[in-house]
């Protein structure tokens, strides 16, 4: 196994997805609450009942005996008020069509066992074992059974319930037999296979020792105590007969006591800071419930559980699985069981973490890194060559694009053979408007006229796709290119750079131009008069209070009122970029950027430019800090599409080289020369098709005359394949030169000629 699965497994270990929440840790009987609850939140009395009733054994007695040690417990003590369990359980069984206990026609076990005692906890135990089919053999000193029951609750109660809970059930109840001696009890001369002693408070110990580390267990093999007479009074005595049933039937099968004692209570931690205020519902007529009000009240319940995941992982949340889940799939995803070990139960899961910089780990009280694990199986899966292209050859296309020599260069300022600073703007923020980075350098050349430049990628859609010898190329390129540049220090203006710098190139030391710019007392050309926005904190930037507090302080500067957001600093969510989940899972990553759009109402202001983007697509009224800064799109703009994008890269290359290097640089990037309709032109772009690629398509088919006339339409069409995916086109010759494309699409099929 790879280690750092092993790894994982072990810490999966501490996931606290299983601790029982606080009322059912406090609960003698452990009674599934979260489930009883769920029941009677959609008005299931009858299942409700039926959860209720199997773990309680005697509901009747318990309903009216339990001393609610569920309440002292619930987080909503602390908040509006605890959910009245007790009242919810009797409601239950008010409102439950049928109460009668279910009737099993089981074979008889042929084991015998032994109860001494007829109280609560003697005959729970009974009536546990001889609903299994057990021969249960009960013996009571007195003339009469219930035990102390008779001095805390009418008979008529308790004697009711005995009744009706073994009306389908055969054992034997000797009265006035009193055992003084635990070899005289047999049934047909022959030896009981278990004893259960429940003499009650002061009872008979039959010079008997506990063994204090296994529950109910003595010192003698196969004889068992509980209940008053190991000082467990009402409720907790009959708990003790239920559980120890249990114990007995495990001896009986194994032949040991070994059953270790279970952990008391739960590691949860009450958060009632968390909880929305809900008013208790109290019955109308001051005793019970009706239905619409035991359903209001047990709407009440949050179900306590472990959720930080859930509540803050977007992928976990949407996809309905945990952790441990999780950890399943991705094992028999990198070992299948399948005969040629090609099975890829989840490879689009592993792909649909968006690596928000470790907010799981960051929440999750034990520490448990989801993110992390879910790259390392992306690189163990691109180890193995079984990861899909089709999630990440888009992106290592489009880094390869803004690393080469069509939009990426790295250059000392005229007139210096070192420089103090580095302007490092990432591959994204040119491409969504080259004048971010145009205005952003010419700012820093004022501040520090040695400042250097360098344009192109992090490497983070390397490492994103799991291909860490491509990440190692791209990263000693950047350290190469810093190195010849006077190892200066970079200035960052996207938050995943920092975090792809400060974990793979330590050495070089980094800050953020906003820090820079609120440092030096910028006063931002858009100056508003108190209009109210919301900055949006990039997921990268979680680690980074220093730029959430610069670039609020910019934001104030131009006039700004700020509106807080649920989510911001040290809990920023990602606004659905990262990873490859627009590819691998586009459902998801659209579901993702409208929960972040609708956490407020106000236009955001953000300092990531995939941000940026990301929600002005969806609608939103979002401006980059450069707007701001610099009095740019003053009308938030749309979002360019992926062909504008790189045009926009080879734009600003050719720009930054004639306007500070004087260079004058011939359009690396020719024009399509192919016309389309605006909705053609957004498909395209809504597909990740780039305009240049079907470009080369009907370069291709004019070039080899490998084309098909549709005469119904008269369009040509052909197509060729570039990297992987088939590109396909529909177009027309238009008068003159160029083209008109009707249509074009893509697959991920090879066509072989023949």
């Amino acid at each position: 196994m790879n280690e750092f699965l092993e790894e994982f497994r072990d810490k999966l270990k501490t996931c606290l997805q299983d601790e029982p929440p606080f009322c059912q840790a406090a609960c003698p009987f452990n009674l599934d609450i979260r489930d009883f609850i769920t029941k009677m939140q959609r008005g299931g009395f009858n299942a409700a009942f039926r959860a209720y009733h199997n773990a309680v054994g005697f509901p009747g007695i318990v309903s009216e005996l339990c001393h609610e040690p569920c309440k002292a417990s619930c987080p909503r003590n602390q908040k509006d008020g605890a959910v009245s369990i007790q009242l919810l359980e009797k409601a239950s069984m008010a409102y439950a069509s049928r109460t009668t206990p279910n009737v099993y026609n089981l074979p008889s076990k042929g084991k015998r066992i032994a109860v001494i005692g007829a109280g609560p906890s003697g005959l729970a135990c009974a009536l546990r074992l001889a609903s299994k089919k057990y021969d249960v053999t009960v013996y009571e000193k007195s003339d009469r059974i219930g035990g102390h029951l008779w001095e805390v609750m009418p008979p008529e109660v308790f004697l009711a319930d005995f009744q009706k809970q073994f009306a389908h059930e055969r054992y034997t109840l000797n009265l006035g037999c009193e055992v003084k001696n635990l070899r005289d009890i047999s049934v047909n001369d022959l030896p009981f296979d278990a004893i259960y002693v429940a003499t009650g408070e002061n009872g008979t110990l039959f010079d008997l020792r506990r063994d204090q580390e296994r529950p109910f267990a003595t010192t003698t093999p196969g004889v068992f105590m509980g209940g008053s007479l190991s000082g467990r009074k009402g409720v907790e005595a009959i708990a003790d007969g239920l559980s120890v049933a249990s114990s007995i039937e495990r001896y009986i099968k194994t032949g040991t006591m070994n059953e270790p004692v279970p952990e008391a209570g739960t590691k949860l931690v009450p958060q009632p800071e968390l909880l929305t205020y809900a008013e208790p519902v109290l019955p109308a007529d001051g005793r019970a419930y009706t239905r619409q009000e035991a359903m209001e009240e047990a709407a009440r319940c949050v179900k306590c559980a472990c959720d930080a995941c859930v509540r803050y992982c977007d992928m976990v949340d949407y996809f309905g699985k945990m952790p441990k889940r999780i950890e399943e799939e991705v094992y028999v995803t990198i070992y299948p069981v399948t005969q040629d070990h090609s099975g890829t139960v989840c490879t689009r899961l592993i792909s649909s973490c968006n690596q928000c910089a470790n907010l799981c780990k960051n929440v999750c009280p034990q520490g448990i890194d989801l993110g992390d694990f879910l790259l390392k199986s992306l690189q163990a899966m691109h180890r193995k060559g079984a990861m899909p292209w089709a999630f990440h050859e888009f992106w290592l296309r489009d880094m390869a694009f803004a690393n080469g020599e069509q939009a990426g260069f790295s250059r000392l300022p005229r007139g210096h053979d070192k420089s103090s600073l580095m302007f490092f703007p990432g591959c994204q923020l040119g491409a969504s408007d080259p004048a971010y980075v145009a205005e952003s350098y010419r700012w820093l050349l004022a501040q520090a006229p040695d400042t250097s430049l360098m344009l192109g990628c992090c490497g983070a859609p390397a490492e994103w796709a799991g291909d860490v010898n491509l990440h190692g190329e791209v990263t000693s390129k950047i350290r190469d290119n810093w190195l010849s540049l006077g190892k200066p220090k970079a200035v960052l203006a996207c938050p995943t750079c920092k975090t792809m710098i400060d974990r793979y190139l330590p050495e070089i030391q980094s800050v953020f131009l906003y820090d820079l710019m609120a440092e030096a007392g910028i006063q931002p050309q858009l100056q508003a008069g108190g209009d109210r926005v919301s900055v949006f904190d990039p997921c990268a930037s979680r680690g980074e209070p220093r730029v959430q507090q610069s670039v609020r302080l910019l934001v104030e500067r131009a006039g700004l009122d700020l509106e807080s957001l649920p989510d911001e600093g040290s809990l920023a969510r990602c606004c659905s970029y990262g990873g490859q989940i627009s590819i691998a899972a586009p459902g998801f990553a659209a579901a993702v950027a409208q929960k972040r759009i609708s956490a407020g109402d106000k236009p955001y202001i953000t300092y990531c430019a995939n941000c940026r983007d990301t929600f002005a697509a969806q609608g939103k009224h979002v401006y980059h800090i450069l707007d701001v800064v610099f009095g740019l799109n003053r009308d938030s703009r749309p979002t360019p599409n992926i062909s504008e994008r790189r045009r926009n890269r080879t734009d600003l290359k050719r720009q930054m080289l004639k306007e500070f290097w004087g260079e004058n640089v011939a359009e690396l990037q020719g024009k399509s020369g192919l016309m389309m309709e605006p909705d053609l032109r957004a498909k395209l772009g809504s597909q990740l098709i780039l305009e240049t690629d079907i470009q080369k398509v009907v370069e291709h088919c004019e070039s080899t005359g490998q084309k098909v006339l549709d005469p119904d339409t008269g369009c040509f069409v052909g197509h060729l394949q570039i990297g992987n995916m088939t590109y396909w086109a529909v177009y027309l010759p238009r008068d003159g030169d160029g083209y008109e494309l009707k249509n074009a699409y893509a697959h991920r099929m090879s066509i072989e000629e023949v």
